[in-house]
């Protein structure tokens, strides 16, 4: 969108920011080395506790005593516990032992913490010799983007490499679903529900859409109250008794979107209707009652046809199993918004959505499904359709020159020098107000198949080949 009120850069500006920039840069490439160091000390520290309890008779006795004096002397150094320490020596021996070429890539800049984080934690549920095939994959994907970006898609790596597949180990995850209270300060205490990351993904999408609501009467009431001020009554009217408007004290509500969201899921639970509703005016359900959740989930072509039990992906999110894809797309009016993918190419073959949106918007989310920033990650469907040239310098409404932002950078494509073109097929280049620039691809639809031989096909594995269905606490070192 055009506007004229553009935040720009002197020359004196434009120095100083660029001076900044290589600073930062060069710290970066310090912090990252001396990081990078520090974990290879940690992971010595946990041999040396090995070696002292090699030749000891009760070897993991021996063996944690070891560690404990080890990391109370390591502690006093870094001013912090021994617990601490002694988890990040096993973490530290962790990434050493299994993540070597990540550890290299760190030392090096070319990966961030944020990086090393997401590579450690999803691989997490891989056996070890299937860990060096997956950090190979993934470290080829972080080089080109931010951590927030890539941890989706190193999921849904990591479960295509597993020996078990999501759908498996989702039937007897299910089995564990809880809910639990936790006492806190202060007469607080938290409700944590455990539970199918699709249902939890969704439970918090309704709260988001209801709370939102709620923020939007509340605007409104308060631009009716002005107008009625505005609108002055005689003074005999003024004088005489009234009773309140309910848009009133509608306008007087401060609450936050967390404070919201916990009010309404309060009153949910415990009267089985929002009664925070603003637009409710008698025992039925008002406004918020009629808003479902809506989420988006890509869905592997075979996975659809029961051919095989590749996860699907809920965009923005996780992984999440097969069978339950399954049951999405079975339904006739369905919240999920369904993506069906090419088995080989990951390509987009047909969007399917009941909700009552143009065939434009639903091509956008499949392609963008998020924001197209370079390292934002904020979910599509809660993104605007920009305009990259503007429709009133002619931009026309096409997919050419359409995508997704969200309303932070959406307002810094206006107000700022940063400036977006479209290079053709979704993908987009920003420029910087120093000239630097970023080249911004549409996200890989992350549910796939790989091309297999003519022996897979006939569904005979090769020789050693696995069957088909086959920001942190500063006690954290990575």
């Amino acid at each position: 969108m055009h506007s004229k009120g553009i935040v720009g850069f002197s020359d004196a500006d434009t120095a100083a920011l660029a001076e900044i920039v290589a600073d930062v840069e060069k710290s970066q490439q310090l912090l990252a080395a001396a990081q990078a160091a520090q974990i290879r000390a940690l992971a010595r520290a946990g041999d040396l506790a090995r070696k002292q309890s090699t030749h000891a008779l009760a070897r993991v006795r021996e063996h944690d005593m070891a560690l404990r004096a080890i990391s109370a002397e390591v502690a006093g150094i870094m001013k912090t516990t021994d617990r601490s320490v002694q988890r990040q020596i096993g973490e530290a021996t962790e990434l050493v032992e299994d993540y070597p070429a990540t550890l290299q890539a760190w030392e090096e800049a070319t990966i961030t913490r944020g990086h090393v984080r997401a590579i450690v934690e999803t691989g997490a549920i891989l056996p070890p010799d299937q860990r060096p095939a997956f950090e190979a994959e993934a470290l080829a994907k972080c080089a080109v983007d931010t951590p927030g970006r890539v941890r989706g898609e190193l999921a849904l790596l990591a479960e295509r490499l597993h020996p078990r597949t999501l759908t498996e180990r989702h039937r007897e995850a299910r089995d564990h679903r809880r809910v639990e209270v936790l006492t806190l300060a202060d007469g607080m205490s938290a409700l944590t529900t455990t539970g199918p990351t699709l249902l939890i993904d969704a439970i918090y999408d309704r709260l988001t859409q209801q709370a939102r609501a709620i923020v939007d009467a509340r605007s409104q009431a308060a631009a009716d109250l002005r107008a009625a001020k505005n609108g002055a009554e005689t003074d005999a009217a003024a004088t005489a008794p009234q009773e309140p408007a309910p848009w009133q004290a509608i306008a007087s509500d401060t609450r936050t979107m967390d404070q919201l969201r916990a009010d309404i899921v309060a009153d949910m639970l415990l009267t089985a209707a929002p009664d925070a509703d603003p637009t409710r005016t008698d025992d039925a359900a008002g406004t918020l009652g009629a808003i479902r959740a809506r989420v988006q989930i890509v869905v592997p072509a075979l996975t659809l046809l029961g051919a095989a039990d590749e996860p699907a992906d809920l965009v923005g999110r996780s992984p999440i199993d097969a069978e339950t894809a399954r049951e999405l797309a079975c339904l006739t009016r369905s919240p999920w918004e369904r993506i069906l993918t090419n088995p080989v190419t990951g390509a987009v073959l047909h969007v399917d959505t009941y909700q009552r949106t143009a065939a434009i918007d639903r091509y956008l989310r499949a392609r963008d499904q998020h924001c197209r920033f370079p390292g934002c990650r904020l979910p599509a469907i809660r993104c605007e359709v920009d305009h990259t040239i503007d429709h009133a310098l002619g931009g026309k409404t096409d997919t050419r020159n359409l995508a997704h932002l969200c309303q932070r950078h959406h307002s810094m494509k206006q107000f700022t020098a940063w400036r977006v073109r479209q290079l053709g097929d979704g993908v987009l280049e920003w420029r910087s107000p120093l000239g630097r620039t970023y080249i911004d691809q549409p996200p890989p639809l992350g549910v796939h198949f790989r091309p297999v031989d003519d022996a897979a096909q006939r569904g005979d594995p090769p020789d050693g080949a696995r069957e088909p269905d086959d920001d942190s606490p500063d006690d954290i070192p990575f």
